[in-house]
């Protein structure tokens, strides 16, 4: 029965819901309503059961002095008699109003907001920041963006009902102190009074030099993530070149800085309750010195003076546990600050408004007087003034040495970045005012750069065409020549084939079984149009040569630009496109090229083996 009240609350919210509002805002307080202001009435019920458990709390010692003074001025064997109804309050708020109110606001806490809240602000962070563009992703470490994301949600969380629990309760339980004294005798006020203000004092001081030095500690911490999962993502580099004491210097140094931060942070702790325990011992003894003093002048009955210093012992527990949770949620500040920098990020790569998908009906690809640098502002652009129509099922091949602009060409009309001059078109489609997943979805790119995600087999080839069943997906794997290999893959779980997995970036597979596998899933994406970027640069000359025919199956009837150092893989392309900084300087078939005896005809005469020779210069 239980189980099912817990259930209740478990799904009250959703972790993977979406707000209206896809773009969180930058600045600490509209960053942290966006998340919670999803969680409103959860909230709201939260601040109403803190209330009425700290008052509950608050009454404690009242009763304590309640039954004090009835053992003074009651005559034995009348207690129950004459007090009855007093004990039945004690007993109601003690034994229902405040286990109900704790269990109400721990339902609700534990199970309808925490795992909620943490795990939403994580999927809604990702969610905005996975659509940034990619010189977002490039301009800084995977690992320092994740760790950002991951730390949000549970510093929102924390910082939030922290606030709640302490902040809320404390002032809550202060005021009935507060009320309650003052009925007992305004004297008692005046040692609180004086520690509330130095209290006070103290915390304006240090929380925010702790949520300072949390921004920096998180900032560091993100910086020291990023070198290290850099490390693990790039180890083979570190193995092949043997730079281990370098990579040791280069992650010690992140440290060293974490450490640095830490201890700063660590400073302002020792000061600060160094001075609440000064302030904690001087309450504590006035309170008590002015209840015993009001008792021995005859102003304060004994009932009085057991409730005044329960009273004074309760704040001074109480303030070390606010201190305590202050400092908490202001380390949670600092981390949700450090946070928001990288995921509020406005979104630099927008579909237009209004935007609808991309239809092809014939797989024109033009460039029209496209112009466009890495590096805005930057004199000499990568590509400026560029003209180039390919015709709906032309195959063409772009050639030029590294840094002529072949690939960032391709980038280009897949829309990885956005053209600073002119426009790209897919059958008179301008691709900045369709929307970016179906211009992706209408090209196959197969890179120089295999990445495979580290999935199964099945989940890589089937990346392009969720819907694809097992058989196209073999298909494809046959085409690719790699079926074979799959099928004898076995991974350190157990398993087998397609169920296999591949590793991060796919490092369990050769070079050519990755480029295979990204061959075999461009082959099962069978989009319109088809971009080969050294698609065959990884595969010995035997496995190119099967795997060139599949292309040349491929490639029937679909748009294809392919650009290849190896100029052998390309000599068959209806035209061949030379470029050189950004520019076509010569276009026609290779015989055409080979004729006039221009740039085209002087890289051919240098390759050696079929390779370009990339230092030479023409």
């Amino acid at each position: 029965m239980f189980n099912r009240v817990i259930d209740y609350f478990d799904h009250l919210y959703s972790p993977t819901a979406l707000a209206k509002d896809r773009q969180p805002p930058m600045g600490l307080r509209p960053f942290v309503s966006y998340f919670v202001g999803q969680f409103r009435l959860a909230f709201v019920i939260r601040i109403a059961l803190v209330a009425i458990g700290s008052v509950a709390d608050a009454l404690m010692p009242v009763f304590v002095g309640l039954v004090v003074g009835m053992l003074a001025t009651t005559p034995p064997g009348e207690m129950f008699t004459v007090n009855g109804h007093t004990f039945l309050w004690m007993v109601l708020v003690v034994v229902v109003i405040r286990p109900l109110t704790f269990l109400c606001d721990t339902l609700i806490r534990n199970h309808g907001i925490v795992p909620n809240l943490v795990d939403l602000v994580r999927w809604q962070s990702h969610w905005h920041v996975i659509r940034q563009s990619w010189t977002f992703f490039q301009n800084d470490f995977a690992g320092r963006i994740a760790n950002k994301i991951i730390q949000a949600g549970e510093a929102i969380e924390i910082g939030v009902n922290l606030t709640i629990d302490a902040a809320w309760y404390a002032l809550v339980f202060v005021v009935v102190a507060i009320v309650v004294l003052a009925r007992l005798d305004l004297v008692l006020l005046v040692p609180i009074a004086a520690w509330l203000l130095l209290y006070a004092i103290l915390f304006t001081i240090t929380m925010p030099l702790i949520a300072r030095y949390s921004e920096e500690l998180s900032e560091s911490k993100s910086v020291m993530t990023g070198r290290i999962v850099d490390s693990y993502t790039n180890i083979q580099t570190l193995k092949t070149f043997s730079t281990g004491e370098h990579e040791d210097l280069y992650v010690a140094d992140s440290i060293e800085d974490h450490a640095v931060s830490f201890r700063k942070l660590m400073r302002v702790f020792t000061y600060m309750w160094s001075i609440l325990f000064l302030l904690n011992a001087g309450l504590v003894v006035s309170v008590t010195w002015l209840a015993l003093k009001g008792w021995n002048d005859g102003i304060l009955a004994a009932g009085a003076v057991a409730t005044a210093i329960p009273f004074a012992l309760q704040i001074m527990n109480m303030s070390g546990w606010i201190l305590e949770i202050g400092s908490n949620i202001f380390r949670q500040v600092g981390t949700v600050r450090d946070s928001m920098d990288t995921i509020a990020q406005p979104l630099t790569m927008l579909d237009a408004p209004g935007a609808k998908p991309l239809h092809v009906s014939k797989g024109e690809l033009t460039y029209d007087n496209v112009s466009f640098n890495y590096w805005r502002g930057k004199a000499g652009s990568v590509i400026e003034d560029f003209h180039l129509t390919v015709a709906p099922g032309e195959k063409i091949g772009l050639v030029g040495r590294s840094g002529s602009g072949k690939s960032t060409l391709v980038n280009l009309a897949l829309r990885m970045f956005d053209v600073q001059g002119g426009s790209i078109r897919i059958d008179g489609q301008d691709v900045r005012d369709v929307t970016q997943e179906s211009v992706r979805a209408a090209i196959g790119l197969v890179s120089q750069d295999t990445s495979l995600l580290h999935r199964s087999i099945r989940e890589n080839l089937k990346y392009g065409r969720q819907t694809a069943t097992d058989e196209e997906m073999i298909q494809a794997a046959e085409q690719a020549k790699v079926h074979d290999v799959v099928m004898g893959l076995v991974d350190p779980k157990g398993f087998t084939g397609y169920d296999a997995h591949v590793g991060e970036r796919g490092v369990k597979l050769s070079g050519g079984q990755r480029q295979r596998i990204a061959i075999a899933r461009v082959l099962l994406k069978n989009a319109p149009i088809l971009v080969l970027d050294e698609a065959t640069s990884a595969l010995d000359s035997e496995v190119e040569a099967a795997i060139q025919e599949q292309l040349t199956t491929l490639m029937q009837g679909k748009t294809v630009i392919a650009i290849a150092h190896r100029l052998s893989t390309i000599a068959a392309m209806d035209r061949l496109v030379v470029l050189e900084k950004g520019q076509i300087v010569e276009q026609g078939t290779h015989a055409q090229l080979l004729a006039t005896g221009g740039h085209y005809a002087q890289l051919w005469e240098r390759q050696s083996g079929g390779f370009l020779d990339l230092d030479a210069t023409v």
